[in-house]
Formats: C-alpha cells, sequence, structure tokens
C-alpha cells in the first residue's frame, strides 16, 4: 500500500489539498476521496483534523468505531419503507409509520423495501463538514465492512452523507504493538493513506502558540530521541502540564520526578532531572532575549550558550527555534516595533551566540512566516547580504 510520511504541519496542507479536490470531483458527480491518518498513539490525529475542520468552517463529527456495539449506531437501524403513488403519479418512499397519513391524502403503496433510518449522527446535518471514523481498524469487522460502504459511496442504502462532506479514517500501525485488524487490498484501495511522524520542531511551534512552559519546550527540543511509541506527544504534554505551576524546579525535584515516572516513565523524568541539575532550566526565554537590555541578554547568552570554540550548538539551535515560534506567534494578534526589529538585528550582527547559519535559519524563518511585519529587516545591508547568497 502507498503511504505518503507527513508531520502534522504537512498533514494539514494535505488534508485542505484533498478537501478542495474532493469539492471540485463532486461537482462532477464523482465520490471524494477518503483519507486514512495511520500513526502512534498520541500523535494528535483526530486533533489535528478537529482543528482543521473548525479553521475551514466545516461541521466535524467523529465517530469512535471501537466503542460502537450496535451496528445501527453507524449505519443506522433497519426499517421497512413503502413505495407510494397518488394518481397524479407523484411517488415517495415513507415508513410504516406514516402509512395512515399517506392513505388519507389518497397515496397507494406500489412496493416495499428494507431500508436503514438515517442514524442519529447525520440527522441535521448540513453541506461541509468532515466525517471522522476513529480508531476504524480497531472496529468490529462488520463495522469495518459498513465504513467501506461509506467511503465508496458516502451513503448506506437508504441514506447518504450531505454534500461537501469529507470522511478521514484514523489507524494505529499494523506492526504487532497495537490489538488492530490488518487491512486487505481490497480495503486499503479504497482510500488515500498518511503516515503521520512525530515532529519536534512543528510540536515546539504548537507549543509556543498554546502558552506552554518554556523550560519544558526548551527540554523537548533538546531531546527529542525521547519521544517513542510509549513516551509519546499526549504523554509528554500531559507531563509538562501536570508541572507548569512550578516556579522553581530545583526546589521540587522529588515531585517532578513522581510526577514524570507516573507520566512518561523513568528514563525520561530521570533525564528531565539531570536537565534541571545542569541549570539548562535557565535558559533564557525568547520574551527575554527580544525585549530585555541587550547587555544582560548578551551576557546572559554567552554564559549559557557560549561563543566560538566553547559554542553549545545543541542550546543554541533551541533558543533560535523558540525566537523563531516566539516571534512568529506575536506577530500575528501584535505590531512588531521598531525596537523589535532592531534587537533582531543585535543579534544576527552582534551577538557571537550563534553561528552564522543559525542566524541565516532565524531571518529566513520569519521572513516566510510574516514577510510584512518583518520585511525592514531586509533594508539593513548585513541581513541583506546573507538573504540573498
Amino acid at each position: 500500500m502507498g503511504q505518503v510520511k507527513l508531520n502534522v504541519e504537512e498533514l494539514g496542507d494535505f488534508v485542505k489539498h484533498m478537501i478542495l479536490n474532493n469539492q471540485h470531483i463532486q461537482e462532477k458527480g464523482m465520490v471524494p476521496v477518503t483519507i486514512n491518518v495511520e500513526g502512534e498513539a498520541g500523535l494528535g490525529k483526530t486533533s489535528s483534523i478537529i482543528q482543521l475542520g473548525e479553521e475551514l468552517g466545516l461541521q466535524v463529527e467523529k465517530l469512535n468505531l471501537s466503542q460502537f456495539e450496535e451496528l445501527g449506531d453507524l449505519i443506522g437501524f433497519p426499517v421497512k419503507e413503502y413505495k407510494i403513488k397518488n394518481s397524479e403519479g407523484k411517488v415517495l418512499w415513507i415508513t410504516e409509520q406514516e402509512i395512515t397519513a399517506a392513505n388519507e391524502k389518497g397515496y397507494r403503496v406500489v412496493d416495499k423495501r428494507m431500508a436503514h433510518a438515517k442514524p442519529a449522527w447525520v440527522q441535521g446535518k448540513k453541506d461541509g463538514g468532515i466525517l471522522i471514523l476513529d480508531d476504524f481498524t480497531r472496529a468490529d469487522t462488520r463495522f469495518m465492512q459498513a465504513v467501506m460502504e461509506i467511503c465508496d459511496r458516502q451513503e448506506y442504502v437508504s441514506w447518504k452523507l450531505p454534500k461537501n462532506w469529507h470522511v478521514i479514517l484514523t489507524t494505529n500501525p499494523d506492526n504487532g504493538d497495537y490489538n488492530v485488524t490488518s487491512l486487505d487490498v481490497a480495503q486499503q484501495t479504497r482510500f488515500i493513506s498518511v503516515d503521520l511522524r512525530f515532529d519536534e520542531k512543528v510540536w515546539a511551534k504548537w507549543a509556543e502558540s498554546v502558552g506552554m512552559d518554556g523550560r519544558c519546550i526548551n527540554f523537548l527540543l533538546m531531546h527529542p530521541e525521547l519521544v517513542t511509541q510509549r513516551v509519546n506527544p499526549r504523554s509528554f504534554t500531559t507531563f509538562f502540564n501536570a508541572i507548569s505551576s512550578i516556579k522553581n524546579f530545583d526546589n521540587e525535584l522529588p515531585i517532578i520526578q513522581m510526577i514524570g515516572e507516573g507520566s512518561v516513565g523513568i528514563d525520561f523524568s530521570s533525564m528531565f532531572t539531570m536537565f534541571i541539575n545542569n541549570k539548562l532550566d535557565k535558559i533564557l526565554s525568547p520574551e527575554d532575549i527580544i525585549n530585555k537590555d541587550k547587555g544582560y541578554v548578551f551576557g546572559q547568552l554567552t554564559d549559557m550558550i557560549g561563543e566560538g570554540d566553547d559554542l553549545r550548538a545543541d542550546i543554541s539551535s533551541v533558543v533560535a527555534t523558540r525566537i523563531v515560534n516566539y516571534l512568529l506567534n506575536f506577530a500575528k494578534t501584535n505590531p512588531i516595533s521598531g525596537d523589535v526589529l532592531t534587537r533582531i538585528e543585535e543579534l544576527f550582527i552582534d551577538c557571537k551566540s550563534f553561528t552564522d547559519d543559525l542566524k541565516y535559519y532565524i531571518i529566513k524563518e520569519i521572513l516566510n512566516g510574516n514577510k510584512q511585519k518583518f520585511s525592514k529587516l531586509i533594508m539593513n545591508p548585513a541581513i541583506a547580504k546573507i538573504i540573498i547568497k
């Protein structure tokens, strides 16, 4: 089965394209293409799709297939329907409960069939939406077969999804670590499959935007190798949130270790304790780097990161990433003052705690992220010279 590997940001761009393409082919009478997002637990498969649907102004309906017991909850319960016709030739399909009223209006029964009532999750839905069928391969095989019918035609016997709806499945890998049902070729070829992978820089950008503790962001950026199947973004984000109220980590190491062992395990929490013991939780925040006195900032950066042959490249890279994410997040809702632009220029020209490659990275990323608000930086000859190389 073909499968493209994407991070959460790339997944958003991919799904946006598929939605636009689905809208295009649906206008031609074709059935929209289903997407299967596969990935390890805790990567944010479902939450990222829900967020995207909200951004696009689409209704979002999430059904956790692994929790369904009655097939009727997914496809609707069986009902007997009657085809009726009046003297003018008008034809309708109605339920058994509507027969009496139809007879009173002059209709007569000409045919009957077994159908499925529209399920509760479809009722009241308008055009434009995303149907997330969560934990698809964890479901009973009866549900999986029914889902294939919905994927194929966006309908089931007697009901159909409204126009401009898009079906997205979420699954865990069939690698022996999850209790899932293997998909055969007939199932695999009914959708486009995406392999969602963790990207620490994408996670750090999200963490900055939601105001996560910067000390924790720094740690994860320094130790992305600690992210595994069992220590996933869901678990370490829970750990970080559980210690975020602690102002001074040094004074609360025992409780931090206990919380860590109960959420991310001994290895992760021990590395975090070492991070604190090495004073790396004291790295200057990007907000302070941009806004505090130049002498103080540059002195702190030199003490923590070093320069020249003593430069700590790992810390320098983390701080550069944090500066970029902070500036772009700040620029979303705030004007960029001359003082901020001056500080960026000072970091670029005068600061020796960043290599030329990192300085280029900082400028490139903030210009690509919000050229309108940071375009004045290009007027600085030293910056322009690097940008055009």
